[in-house]
């Protein structure tokens, strides 16, 4: 019996295990959705991948054209395989956003910081002289007159003229003029229309009017030769550039003579550097960023104080906010407090409310003459809160304590609550006063946890740009430089300035190079500041 039991056992085994492991009536419809959901996504990201391409073929970038296609080409192996590309299919999304968004960005920022990328110089070279050559044209002044037509097609207008000896041509602003034998004309032998354009009634004309009287058909594939322009969008006349461009000399030559030379800094200026024509290209310059940074005197004083005060700024303003929290933490953790919740919400007020929204309110407040502190606090008194350069560093390390303190008030109140009590109580036994326990058992403990916190903290207020641009706008300026550089100017906030000048040039390159300044200050901190945190764990 025993064996019979056996057997029957052996037979029904697999077909039990057969059994379980059959999908249900919904596993195979829910498997198909997901595999034509995959396959729309993949095919989805197929399409924007070939069109990228055509671009990119376009643009001549055939190092990009590699990657994106071996980037498809692995994306669609990793979600159409099975087995052990499954991890593959989790971290693929993740990885490609930090690329997009964190590496891309990093890296295309330090290569900026060793060009001289910035206004004048923000293009490629042949921009540059087609640019110049634009500029410095005037109608010639024996120009013939070019019957003229204005025809559009994709968005894009064309010019279809009719010279004085009768031959039609058709041109835009990246096409120069080439033969229409095919245009139609009317009574008058003008052409008014080509197959494939639509002509322009004057209703369209005059609703497009400055579009269209800022088209500059080239005459040829030779800038110098000039280029076809309109005022009236019914006769066409040659303007042509007083600056003649030798593209086998790469200089220019104005009307008196004059040359430019390419300077080899990005730009065509006189020999001697007296003159310079723009706009300039983008060109790499080295290490040249970072010794301007250090040399010019208009950036290098304003950039010392600026470097120190951002120190000062983070630290007072991490030491501020840490105590004042971990004093409220204490308080309201005390277990006798009545009301507890309601004191919490009250303190944790200033957390909920936009840094940047804050930093307008305080502004208000803090005004001289109108402001609600010197007009109620200080009864009328005439206080420079914003105007006074140590005044000025003061109301910006209150605002930024306000804004702070319930953060660490949260971080301390949670790591309070998880010190055992045990402790507490034997320090106590022992005779240890309320100081000693704090000071000697709770603080080190406290430290362990939120040390981490205390770093992270210090490289938030490192590049804390909303309290300060909205509370001051780094000023008041300070007088020995032209740049828009004040006391209270963190290193992010004068980046900023360089980058998107207050009125001023825009220095991309110089932006660049001092925002890997930021890097490297905060990256040597913060090892250093760890290193000291792992003595901490020893007491844990």
């Amino acid at each position: 019996m025993a064996a019979e039991g056996k057997g029957r056992a052996a037979m029904l085994e697999p077909k039990t295990r057969r059994t379980s492991r059959a999908p249900g009536p919904d596993r195979p419809r829910s498997e198909m959705a997901a595999l034509l959901v995959k396959i729309a996504l993949l095919g989805i990201l197929d399409a924007l991948a070939v069109y990228a391409v055509f671009i990119l073929v376009g643009l001549h970038q055939w190092a990009a054209v590699v990657v994106t296609v071996l980037i498809t080409g692995l994306i669609n192996w990793i979600y159409l395989g099975r087995g052990k590309r499954l991890p593959a299919k989790y971290l693929t999304p993740g990885v490609i956003f930090l690329v997009v968004f964190q590496v891309f960005v990093v890296l295309f920022s330090g290569y900026i910081a060793f060009t001289n990328y910035s206004d004048g110089h923000n293009s490629t070279k042949e921009d540059a002289v087609n640019s110049i050559i634009q500029v410095a044209e005037k109608r010639v002044a024996d120009s013939p007159a070019y019957k003229l037509s204005v025809l559009e097609s994709g968005g894009t207008y064309s010019f279809l003229v009719t010279d004085p000896k009768g031959v039609v041509k058709v041109g835009s602003a990246d096409q120069p003029l080439t033969p229409a034998p095919d245009a139609k004309h009317d009574s008058t032998g003008k052409a008014v229309g080509l197959d494939g354009y639509t002509t322009l009634t004057l209703s369209q004309i005059l609703a497009n009017q400055a579009a269209i009287t800022a088209v500059r058909v080239p005459l040829s594939d030779n800038p110098s030769a000039g280029a076809l322009r309109t005022d009236d969008a019914n006769a066409a006349y040659v303007y042509r550039s007083n600056l003649s461009y030798d593209a086998k000399a790469d200089t220019f030559t104005d009307a008196d003579g004059v040359v430019y030379v390419n300077s080899g800094k990005g730009s065509f200026a006189t020999a001697d550097g007296s003159k310079t024509l723009s706009p300039g290209w983008k060109v790499d310059v080295g290490i040249a960023n970072f010794v301007k940074a250090f040399t010019n005197e208009q950036i290098s004083g304003p950039l010392w104080r600026v470097i120190v005060w951002t120190f000062a700024f983070a630290i007072l303003s991490v030491l501020a906010t840490f105590a004042l929290g971990l004093f409220l933490a204490i308080v309201l953790n005390h277990p006798t407090l009545r009301g507890k919740k309601f004191y919490r919400v009250l303190v944790i007020l200033p957390y909920a409310f936009p840094a940047f929204l804050s930093g307008l309110v305080w502004a208000g407040l803090l005004n001289p003459q109108f402001g609600f502190v010197n007009q109620v606090i200080f009864g009328g008194a005439d206080i420079p809160w914003l105007t006074d350069p140590w005044l000025a560093r003061f109301s910006v390390i209150l605002v930024n304590l306000w804004l702070g303190y319930p953060y660490m008030f949260l971080v301390c109140t949670g790591a309070l609550q998880s010190l055992p009590e045990e402790l507490d109580e034997a320090a106590r036994v022992d005779g240890a006063s309320p100081w000693r326990v704090f000071r000697s058992i709770k603080l080190p403990l406290l430290l362990v946890s939120v040390a981490p916190l205390l770093i992270a903290s210090f490289a938030f207020n490192f590049n804390n740009f909303n309290v300060i641009y909205m509370l001051t706008r780094g000023w008041p300026r300070f007088t020995d430089t032209t740049f828009d550089i004040g006391s209270t100017d963190l290193l992010i906030t004068m980046v900023y300035k360089v980058a998107f000048g207050q009125g001023g040039a825009r220095d991309y390159g110089l932006a660049s190079a001092l925002s890997i300044l930021i890097f490297l200050l905060v990256a040597v901190v913060s090892i250093i500041a760890f290193r000291r945190t792992k003595a901490l764990e020893e007491i844990n």
